[in-house]
């Protein structure tokens, strides 16, 4: 075993060599504290001795390096063993203390030892005895201080670990999102009357719920399922997605199924629980007169309430075949008309605090391109 020597003064800030066990001796007793500083260095330790457990914490405070035991006896003057014990035990919970005293009071070493103290030896005591004692606390704290370095390598293990997976998750989100996107674009080529449809009102259905100051994970969601709430039209034939007059009641009926097929297609996906709720809650109103399920109030989820404000603020303000554009002015007005009916009020009144630069602003930067897999991201971090 390697161990070190003090470098300076007995009382002052003390400095060591490499490689030795470092050992604080507390004795009130100078020519006692001198003895077992010597036993201790006879066997390869580096030792220092203290007059007072006042004066001891004052050593361990200017120690750079620290110790890695103390032995510390009981009746002294200014601050005895057991008050030190309790200090030092404190600021140095790894520290191993080993009490020495001429007293035999089991009650005063059943204290020592509830206050944590490692062993307690009885004096007057034979070298071996001692040897004994230092030795089993010397490799108590080198198990303490291993396990201590295992842990920090574990927790940094731990940490890099989370990284790699943390960005495997964005990154498999992100490649979620890019097959969205080009499931939306084949919609897109499908229903040609509302090109563009999808990326608007996922924008406006955001600038919404960024309003309301959601989370981000709720925004991806949201963003999801207002992208892809028209997904279910995929299975609705052309001659009724693309019919220029008005749908029969059969076709109609057949049209509304669109909710639940869009739910059907994402809800295999657990990443698209939530969006594949807004995708099957779209068509619901507010007053519970909508479909498919004829939900009312707060039984729709929140993302599929702000979804049908921005739906309808971006269906009045498009050009349709069978009608021109409105003003956002005009669709204000139309949407404040249908407040607590169609729409949630809550919604709308956080729509209506926004003024209409915001969408046309908006409705620009969407005609200048659009990412699924970034939106959601740069509008929640330009409000965090």
């Amino acid at each position: 075993m390697t161990h070190m020597t003090p470098m300076t003064a007995r009382y002052g800030r003390v400095s060591w060599e490499m490689n030795k066990d470092r050992i604080l001796v507390v004795e009130d007793e100078e020519a006692l504290g001198e003895i077992l500083c010597s036993l201790l260095e006879e066997r390869g330790d580096s030792a220092v001795h203290s007059r007072n457990g006042r004066e001891a914490l004052n050593v361990l405070k200017l120690s750079p390096e620290g110790f890695h035991l103390v032995l510390s006896d009981i009746v002294m003057p200014e601050m005895n063993g057991i008050q030190f014990l309790e200090q030092a035990r404190r600021l140095y919970p790894d520290l191993p203390v080993i009490m020495l005293s001429a007293l035999h009071d089991i009650r005063i070493a059943m204290e020592a030892i509830r206050l944590g103290a490692y062993d307690y030896v009885v004096k007057p005591f034979e070298k071996d005895q001692l040897y004994l004692a230092v030795d089993r606390a010397l490799e108590r704290q080198r198990l303490v201080a291993e396990n201590r370095r295992y842990q920090l390598h574990l927790e940094e293990l731990v940490r890099v670990r989370t990284e790699e997976v943390e960005r495997a998750l964005r990154e498999l989100e992100r490649s979620y999102d890019f097959t969205l996107e080009a499931l939306g674009s084949a919609l897109d080529l499908k229903d040609s009357e509302t090109e563009g449809h999808s990326r608007r009102v996922t924008a406006y259905t955001l600038e919404i719920a960024c309003a309301m100051q959601l989370g981000s994970q709720e925004l991806k969601n949201i963003a999801r399922g207002a992208y892809l709430h028209d997904i279910g039209k995929m299975g609705v034939p052309d001659s009724i997605l693309r019919k220029t007059g008005p749908l029969s009641p059969n076709e109609t009926e057949f049209m509304r199924t669109h909710c639940q097929r869009g739910y059907d297609i994402l809800a295999r996906v657990n990443a698209l629980q939530e969006a594949a709720e807004i995708v099957l809650s779209h068509q619901e109103s507010f007053d519970g007169t909508g479909y498919p399920r004829g939900l009312k109030g707060e039984q729709i989820p929140l993302g599929a309430r702000i979804f049908a404000v921005a739906d309808t603020l971006d269906a009045m303000t498009s050009d349709r075949p069978y009608r021109k554009a409105v003003s956002f002015a005009q669709a204000r007005e139309e949407i404040v008309k249908y407040r607590g009916t169609q729409f949630d009020p809550r919604v709308v009144d956080v729509y209506l605090a926004m003024p209409d630069a915001t969408w046309v602003e908006l409705r620009g930067r969407i005609a200048q391109g659009f990412s699924l897999s970034a939106i959601g991201w740069e509008m929640s971090a330009s409000r965090a």
